[in-house]
């Protein structure tokens, strides 16, 4: 990409995803554009980050999104790298401005694992969440006393102000559903979870209650994998893939661990998650056969 396309790129973002996009995603777009013009300028990530009074680290932590941006040294960058029209650099000083916007969970993050903290920044600025869990209903569609009950057995020996802090992230996870232009989702559920007994029969019908009128709405899809579908995962986990609306972002595929997790965004490491998601959504009962199977399930409570 020539440096005056990418910044013509830039510029069609600011004035046509800025609005609906968050600052994880802001913070990749600016960061895949300073990489950009800093390999078409023929400049190393040592000689960037000698001007800026930083290191090599910092330089690639910038070009992966993975930190926010003092806007001097954007600014610098972009005199480096020869962007000198004034209306150019104001298109990217104004995405590493907005990139720069407080985390709702800052206030959260001493019960938020590091490794979990890119997930909510990527969740929140997704437009489409596919997810295939085998153990527990999706966190975003968790009701607050599943959730609770999920998480104290998860957590046990943290003080009931920790466990409710907990609650508190994952049910504000879920407006991104809730909001005038809602996130997409698309759910493969594996039966088993739904037979798993979560914090008793009340609360596990008032969950699986939930779960049947959230998969009612335009945006939500839930499908449910049966016990006698014939689809083969292969021992494969919960995993989640998420796409973004700006074509210029790759697919990320997220896979969690006990202690920590997986984010992929190559070609080769996400398309076969990408088929796997594809096979399950085609195995898996469509619609009213899948809100069969969970009415059949609450029927037993």
């Amino acid at each position: 990409m020539s440096t005056t396309h990418g910044l013509g790129v830039m510029s069609e973002i600011l004035g046509r995803d800025a609005t609906q996009s968050g600052p994880t995603a802001l913070r990749i777009l600016v960061g895949r554009q300073l990489r950009q013009l800093r390999e078409g300028s023929g400049i190393t990530r040592e000689a960037a980050a000698y001007l800026i009074r930083g290191s090599h680290s910092k330089i690639s932590r910038m070009e992966a999104g993975r930190t926010g941006f003092k806007l001097r040294d954007v600014a610098d960058l972009l005199t480096l790298y020869g962007v000198n029209d004034e209306a150019e650099r104001q298109a990217v000083l104004a995405l590493a401005e907005q990139a720069n916007a407080p985390a709702w969970w800052r206030d959260h993050r001493d019960v938020i694992p590091d490794w979990f903290e890119p997930y909510l920044g990527l969740e929140r600025d997704a437009a489409l969440i596919r997810t295939y869990e085998v153990q527990y209903v999706p966190g975003l569609l968790q009701t607050e006393d599943y959730a609770r009950a999920v998480i104290v057995e998860g957590h046990k020996g943290d003080t009931p102000e920790r466990i409710e802090r907990r609650v508190a992230v994952r049910m504000r996870r879920q407006h991104i559903l809730n909001q005038p232009n809602p996130r997409k989702l698309w759910v493969v559920l594996d039966e088993a979870a739904l037979h798993r007994r979560v914090g008793g029969d009340a609360i596990m019908r008032a969950q699986l209650e939930h779960l049947a009128q959230m998969a009612d709405l335009p945006h939500i899809t839930v499908q449910v994998l049966p016990f006698t579908s014939a689809a083969a995962v292969g021992g494969v986990g919960p995993v989640t893939i998420l796409r973004f609306a700006q074509k210029e972002l790759p697919d990320v595929v997220y896979v969690e661990h006990l202690t920590n997790a997986l984010y992929l965004t190559k070609s080769a490491d996400v398309m076969p998650y990408q088929k796997l998601m594809d096979e399950l959504g085609i195995s898996a009962p469509q619609g009213p056969a899948s809100r069969a199977i969970l009415r059949q399930l609450i029927d037993t409570l």
